[in-house]
This record gives C-alpha cells, structure tokens and sequence, in this order.
C-alpha cells in the first residue's frame, strides 16, 4: 500500500469544504479498505490567505477528522504558490500527491485509477478533460485556445489538463529542483520528464460559492503562462520590426519618386494613420518587452515563494 495525499489549495472556500471533506473521507477510506492507500494518508488542505472561515473550518475538520490536515499561509500567494506548498509538504509525508481543486469540480471517482496507474509504474498521472460542456462558450473557446497558443509557442502542456494529477516522491523532488518565482505548474512537470500517463474524466458544475478565476485572473495566468515558457514573442517583435522596416523603405523610395515626379500631395490622413498604427505598433512591442522584464525582475529578487504560517499534521 502507499501513502497517499490529496493536496488541495484553498481561498475563500468556506461554502463547499464541508461538502469537500465528506465526500473525499469517504473515497479516502475507500482506497483504504481497497489497499490502493494505506492508513498514513490524509488529505492536505491549504489556506492561501482567505479571508472567510476556511482555516476555522480547516481546524475544525483536523479536530474531529484524523483523515484531515492543514497548511496555513502567512499571505495569499495564488493558487499555483499555494499548490506548490501543499506539494513540497506532502513530497516529505507521502509516497505520491494528488493535486485537486477543493470545488468539486474534479471528477474524485477516478482518484483510485490515479494511484493504481502510479502503482503500475507512473510517476505522473494526468487528469485530462473529455470534453468542456460545463463552461461557457466564452472559457471553452478562450481555453482551448490557449492550448493551442502555448503549443505553437513551443511550450510542452498536456491538452485540456489542468492541475488535476498526481505526482510520486520522485517527481516531486525533481519538481523542488525547479526555482523559478513566476510558477506556471502546467509547463513546469512536463518538463520534468519520468513516465507518465493520463486520465479521463468529465468535469462538474462548482458544488458551491463562485470561481476563484474570473477573467482578470484567467488572462493574467494566460499571459504568465505564455511568458514563462516560451521567447517566441521576442522573436516575433523582431520580425515585426524587420517587416516595418521594409514596409518604411518602400514608403521612402515611393515617396522619392513622386517628389522627383512633381506629384507629391499633402497627404494629412495617409501620415496621421501611419502615426497612429506605428505607435501603436511600439507600444505593444514594448508591453511583450516589459512582461519578460518583469519576469526577469521577479526572478532576480528571488523572494520566497510562500511562507507556512501553521501546519497542522
């Protein structure tokens, strides 16, 4: 049997954990009895910061549960910082972790199909969506795209994956040898390599309360995502340049000849558009430009990622 640990990162989610909690004792004791988890298994819920009663309610479950333990930020730090802390513990407990969102929303009646692919051999297994029927037009559109971005970009992500997985011990070390401030999961442990495989579930409508990711947030990791990963954007500045450029000298050469020709004309509209689009032009140039300086900035400070204020085991 293995020690098994289900880590779930928490802000605000004082409507659904007591739901949360009942459901996963019962798939935990489940596993148990089944030999896929032995009795040193828990579930690890950490607090990023919330300003509900989540960590009352944390404490409360621990005090009456033995099944449930808890970690305590000393700030919020997001979701993927909150997830690693929740990770980096249980890597020293467990034999593998299960990373799982506390809304529900992931399919737990396949979490002994994870442990059993692990057993097989896997050091990471990936819960992979059928399909996104329960969100809207809007974020399914929105989603896949990204997908789609990040694979052209070059950037190795598992399509319609998440944060949805488990990792062995070993993946986890290997996961603790990767320092960077600006985390983006999803791109990071494929990178780590070992042998993986996936499953398939349907995900559900949110238990309750509402979705910690409006679309701020969504682009904001979006863009992290894209920026942690990949240069290409880089690149494209500077083939965009390159390509103005050309445009700029053929504009030159067009503009000699009709002055030698006697047909220049006052052109107002002509020299205010291309004003307007070559600044245009610079300025998101150097917005790509400032988010990898930004980065770069973060990384230089090297300020701890996240900081446990209480843990309870």
């Amino acid at each position: 049997m293995s020690t098994v640990y289900f880590v779930l990162p928490c802000y605000n989610e004082e409507a659904v954990l007591p739901e949360t909690v009942k459901e996963l004792t019962a798939q935990l004791q489940s596993m148990m009895q089944s030999g896929l988890a032995d009795e040193n298994s828990r579930m690890l819920f950490v607090d990023d910061g919330s300003k509900d009663r989540t960590w009352e309610l944390i404490e409360k479950f621990h005090s009456e549960n033995p099944l449930v333990s808890g970690l305590k930020l000393a700030h919020n730090r997001g979701h993927q910082n909150a997830l690693l802390a929740g990770l980096m513990t249980a890597k020293d407990e467990a034999d593998c972790a299960i990373s799982l969102d506390a809304d529900l929303q992931d399919d737990i009646s396949i979490l002994p199909q994870f442990v059993q692919k692990f057993q097989d051999g896997c050091d990471v297994v990936y819960g992979v969506r059928n399909k996104r029927e329960t969100d809207t037009w809007f974020k399914r559109t929105t989603a896949e795209g990204f997908y789609k971005v990040m694979e052209k970009l070059g950037a190795e992500v598992v399509y319609n994956h998440a944060d949805y997985r488990l990792m062995s011990k070993r993946a986890l070390e290997a996961l603790s040898e990767y320092k960077e401030v600006n985390l983006f999961l999803r791109g990071i442990v494929p990178l780590i390599g070992y042998r993986s495989d996936y499953v398939y579930y349907d995900r559900h409508e949110r238990f309750a309360g509402e979705s910690k990711y409006p679309l701020k947030k969504m682009l904001s990791f979006a863009m992290d995502g894209i920026t942690s990963f990949s240069v290409k954007p880089l690149k494209l500045i500077a083939n965009l340049g390159i390509f103005v450029a050309l445009i700029s000298v053929v504009g030159l050469l067009y503009a000699l000849i009709s002055h030698f020709m006697g047909n220049t004309v006052a052109g107002w509209t002509a020299i205010v558009c291309s004003i307007w689009l070559l600044g245009g032009i610079q300025m998101l140039c150097l917005g790509i430009v400032g988010e990898y300086i930004g980065k770069i900035y973060n990384e230089v400070k090297a300020r701890p990622r996240f900081r446990i204020e209480k843990h309870l085991k």
